[in-house]
């Protein structure tokens, strides 16, 4: 859950299997929730409550919300032990992206970059 001044902003649940959606972890779901009932992207002023450690995609998703902080029950030893182990992808991580076991390559760079100089031109644009 996600509280702001004390009081619950947002809930979320697992619901990968449920909905199919690799991304719709616990933290993810309450994050959308939180972000919907207060009409904003950002979640400065706000802490969230979790089960488990986040993991690397939710760790992310706190950063981009901009959660002032994480409490947490079980550790990532813990989710380890359940199944749920992070340490491939934090190795992944620090790895040079040509040796990651993901392949990704970079196409079309310079139209890419025309749309990030089109937002940067852009008077509509709102900073995150």
């Amino acid at each position: 859950m996600i509280t702001r001044d004390g009081k619950i902003v947002g809930e979320g649940v697992n619901t990968v299997t449920a909905t199919h959606d690799p991304t719709a972890h616990g933290e993810v779901n309450a994050i959308r929730a939180a972000c919907r009932a207060l009409g904003t992207f950002t979640l400065a002023g706000c802490v969230l409550y979790t089960s488990c450690e986040p993991c690397p995609m939710c760790l992310a998703a706190s950063y981009w919300a901009r959660l002032d902080a994480i409490y947490y029950g079980a550790c990532a030893a813990d989710a380890a032990r359940a199944g749920f182990d992070d340490a491939f992808l934090y190795a992944e991580f620090r790895k040079e992206q040509k040796s990651r076991t993901l392949p990704a390559t970079q196409l079309l760079g310079d139209e890419a970059w025309s749309c990030f100089a089109a937002w940067i031109a852009s008077a509509r644009k709102v900073d995150y």
